[in-house]
């Protein structure tokens, strides 16, 4: 599994797991499908944002690799 840190490693379509934003305290993960990528810059030290297509937003903390 790599980290959602650098923007280039997440495509859209993707499988990851996500921290939002209300999750941040209990480190509670959502598990959803990249729509849309939110953060311009190439790297974020707390994960780059994105919308998943249940419209949720949050931080990418996992991207889920398929076999």
């Amino acid at each position: 599994m790599s980290d959602g840190k650098n923007r280039n490693n997440i495509k859209i379509g993707q499988e990851v797991e996500i921290v939002q934003k209300q999750d941040q305290r209990s480190g509670d993960l959502t598990n959803g499908f990249v729509k849309k990528i939110l953060t311009k810059s190439s790297f974020h030290p707390h994960g780059i944002k994105v919308m998943l297509e249940t419209g949720e937003v949050g931080r990418v903390k996992e991207i889920i690799e398929e076999d």
